[in-house]
């Protein structure tokens, strides 16, 4: 049997590693440590949102109201919970995105409080795979441009963060909301920091849960 096809009892997934996600804002470097993190650890990688709605979202963003459009995304939400449940049996994942991107842009984006989101999401949360970790990648305004200026998948999301007035601003305050509700939260600054030194640092928390599982 397929197992996304199979019945989901929440707890009883198999986890033959850990269940790692970065979060925070576009740029803030999620995508490189998110393949440097692979290699190291022999990880699975998804980014959310997975296929098939990583193909949808730009139909999607700015045709549907706020609410049809969160429950869009909550929709691709439980499928990737589905897609890592069954990577994470094999080995560790990294997730780049997940949950508290989802609450924290969805927020920012619709100019809603943090909290309406939350009381959304509350149902769906035992369905939602947890992870073990969830690093909060944060920078300076200087550092982020700088990262800006060198990436070459540009998106509307990257350039709306500084052309979109105060849109940087309540991401980056809904991501620190999210972080502080959120039990698996490890903050974790870039500046003067390369993605190998970022690497190390989760690699250490990695071992740590490790060894903790033992």
């Amino acid at each position: 049997m397929n197992p996304l096809s199979a019945p989901y009892a929440p707890g009883a997934e198999r986890r033959g590693g850990p269940f790692v996600v970065l979060e925070g804002v576009s740029g803030v470097g999620k995508s490189t440590l998110t393949r440097v993190l692979a290699k190291r650890l022999g990880a699975a990688t998804i980014h959310t949102l997975p296929k098939p709605h990583n193909d949808l979202s730009p139909a999607v963003n700015g045709q549907l109201r706020p609410l049809p459009q969160f429950a869009f995304y909550l929709s691709g939400l439980l499928h990737a919970s589905d897609v890592i449940r069954e990577a994470l049996a094999d080995g560790p994942v990294i997730a780049d995105r997940y949950v508290s991107s989802v609450m924290a842009c969805h927020a920012a984006v619709n100019r809603v409080d943090l909290d309406q989101v939350k009381l959304l999401i509350a149902p769906f949360r035992p369905y939602l795979l947890a992870p073990d970790a969830t690093f909060y990648l944060v920078s300076s305004d200087q550092s982020l441009q700088e990262r800006m200026g060198t990436k070459t998948d540009v998106k509307a999301d990257d350039t709306e963060l500084f052309d979109v007035p105060g849109r940087l601003c309540h991401l980056r305050a809904n991501f620190e909301g999210v972080a502080l509700a959120d039990p698996s939260a490890v903050v974790l600054p870039t500046d003067g920091r390369s993605p190998d030194d970022l690497a190390d640092i989760i690699v250490k928390r990695v071992e740590e849960i490790r060894a903790q599982s033992r």
